[in-house]
């Protein structure tokens, strides 16, 4: 995937209208997270959840995109959730983000809230050789949470008419859009993304929901074959990126 490089102040990202710090978070801005941020349906949301928000990068892109909207962040790591909360009190909407430093279990257990739309750029590594941050591996390896968990913590979480977004590399997608459907979520959106034109997809943007629904399949290339952004690219990033 190509990486957004947008560095103008020291340990994080700068964005239009906010800024991320991420040096104190084991996976840092990139252009997964930001593409999730950009796409996820929020017309007529109210409140939305937020999973493993690390950073807060993309719950922060919620809620430029929705006056009204209300994010809940759920981030496991203590280091990350403090630095995802300073990063939204340095917003202009610090009070519609509010992080939950907690696994995501506990808190589908405990919480009374049903979310209209839930976010997440999950774990996608199978357990293998283990990084030598043990960050690093809570937020690469499915060890840490695997999907199966995941779709169970956002099922309780979800309002029966809410959906549930997500970025994963592409065969890693079809898979959990397998396991999905196979435990009751239908797929409403699926978007399928290559880094250039003509070239294989790399990555996937994932919307499920519970209600039975038509699949609005499309794809999207970053890149054209003069390794300029496409205009469809631009046009999602075009809010938050400060080059255009």
């Amino acid at each position: 995937m190509c990486e957004l490089k947008q560095n103008y102040r020291k340990g994080g990202f700068t964005f239009k209208q906010f800024f991320v710090a991420h040096d104190r978070c084991a996976m840092k801005v990139g252009t997964d997270g930001v593409l999730l941020g950009a796409w996820a349906p929020v017309k007529g949301v109210r409140a939305a959840l937020d999973i493993g928000s690390g950073s807060g990068l993309i719950a922060l892109m919620l809620a430029q995109r929705n006056p009204t909207l209300r994010v809940d962040a759920v981030e496991l790591d203590h280091e990350a959730a403090a630095q995802a909360q300073e990063n939204f009190n340095e917003s202009p909407w610090a009070e519609r983000l509010h992080i939950i430093n907690q696994d995501i279990i506990t808190y589908s257990q405990h919480s009374l809230t049903q979310y209209d739309l839930i976010v997440s750029n999950p774990p996608y590594f199978e357990p293998a050789v283990a990084c030598r941050d043990k960050k690093r591996d809570q937020a690469r390896y499915t060890c840490a949470l695997t999907h199966d968990v995941l779709l169970k913590s956002a099922k309780s979480c979800l309002a029966p008419h809410g959906l549930f977004c997500l970025v994963l590399p592409y065969e890693v997608g079809e898979r959990l859009q397998d396991m999905a459907g196979k435990s009751g979520w239908f797929t409403a959106f699926r978007v399928d993304i290559s880094d250039k034109t003509k070239t294989g997809y790399h990555r996937m943007l994932l919307g499920i929901q519970l209600q039975e629904a038509s699949v609005q399949q499309t794809s999207l290339a970053l890149k054209n074959e003069n390794n300029e952004y496409t205009e469809a690219f631009r046009q999602l990033i075009q809010p938050f990126y400060l080059k255009y």
